[in-house]
């Protein structure tokens, strides 16, 4: 009987096969040089080949099911290819969208995302300090909560560590995406203004929320431009949580003469608002027309189906993780703003043409 010191090690059917395809089998494949297929691979600035060299060093690689050896790319350049996303809250239906463009961006660039909720993230937090200082990863794209003055980043900021903030700018800090929100409010509120409407509110969000500041512009531009006053009174400033959008319905019927029509700047607050209405006995849309900014499945599942303005946030994403990828490889920073595609208005069945006796008219 063999001794087990003497027996052979057993070996795989068939070893070659199991093993992982390296850039010198994409390159054999595909008919070029390994430094070729490793530029193209790596989105480097540096890869000046054709198209259909490209393409035929993409097909190679994928045929082979080649993967990225990220723990040696990682050493060489002495970063991760991990991206962070921090918001306020995973949970937020509005934050889908946005993880979905995000996540899609960083594929197709070679990088991961990485997914967290920074209720805290307020001055003075560590989450995003420690996140970079520790070399976890390479850069990040930052939302903070609505309650949290950008001001409170900006040691953080200045330090010069790869951050880009979403729906908030800091001022000195080049580095931001935002969605087009003057406009988004202009829309619902122009159509409102088309239905009929002229005593049209605002439930906005906090006096310090930079989305609620820039809506309110736009809902303000509107209302001027077709030369209809606002009453005193008429925009409430509570917050963008359901809770706040049923507490600025309060506020709003106690007028002597209530609105017959709202925006409300945030989805989430309007779902409340709507959830309100129904305590109060207000009918919507006979009593009170409601148009949101912002659309979600919450928007279209809720009664009645809100009307609302569908911001980009997918574009977002896709436009903030591209922007941090830029800064991180070639130290560029810029600002924009998404205004192509467009916001959108999504007629449901919470507005409706005024007509004469309603509540307040």
């Amino acid at each position: 009987m063999a001794s087990e010191q003497n027996r052979p090690l057993a070996r795989p059917a068939d070893a070659k096969q199991r093993n992982a395809a390296t850039l010198g089998d994409v390159a054999a494949k595909a008919g070029v040089s390994i430094s070729a297929v490793s530029r193209v691979l790596s989105n480097a600035p540096s890869a000046r080949v054709s198209e259909a060299t490209r393409q035929r060093i993409v097909e190679a690689a994928s045929e082979l099911h080649y993967r990225p050896n990220f723990a040696g790319r990682a050493l060489k350049s002495a970063r991760t290819q991990v991206i962070g996303l921090v918001v306020p809250d995973l949970t937020n239906a509005l934050f889908t969208e946005l993880m979905h463009g995000g996540e899609d961006e960083a594929a197709a660039r070679g990088y991961t995302l990485l997914l967290g909720r920074a209720d805290d993230v307020r001055p003075g937090g560590e989450v995003i300090g420690r996140l970079i200082g520790e070399n976890r990863v390479d850069g990040m794209v930052v939302q903070v909560g609505d309650s949290v003055p950008t001001a409170g980043l900006g040691s953080l900021l200045e330090s010069g560590a790869p951050i880009v903030l979403i729906n908030s700018a800091y001022r000195g800090h080049p580095g931001s995406v935002v969605l087009d929100d003057e406009r988004g409010a202009r829309i619902a509120t122009e159509h409102l203004l088309e239905l009929g409407h002229e005593r049209i509110a605002l439930a906005n969000g906090l006096p310090c929320s930079f989305t609620a500041k820039r809506r309110r512009v736009g809902y303000y531009a509107a209302m001027a431009d077709a030369g209809i006053p606002v009453p005193q009174g008429y925009e409430t400033r509570l917050g963008y949580a359901p809770a706040n959008g049923r507490a600025a319905l309060e506020c709003l019927m106690a007028h002597d003469q209530p609105p017959s029509a709202v925006v409300v700047s945030n989805v989430n607050a309007a779902v409340g608002l709507l959830a309100g209405a129904r305590d109060m006995n207000v009918r919507v849309p006979k009593d009170l027309s409601v148009v949101s900014v912002h659309d979600s499945w919450t928007a279209e599942n809720t009664w009645p189906p809100l009307t609302a303005v569908k911001m980009q946030f997918y574009a977002m994403g896709r436009t903030a993780v591209h922007a941090v990828i830029a800064r991180i490889e070639t130290g560029v920073s810029v600002d924009e703003v998404i205004t192509d595609p467009a916001p959108e208005l999504v007629i449901r069945q919470s507005s409706a043409p005024f007509t004469r006796g309603r509540t307040g008219r």
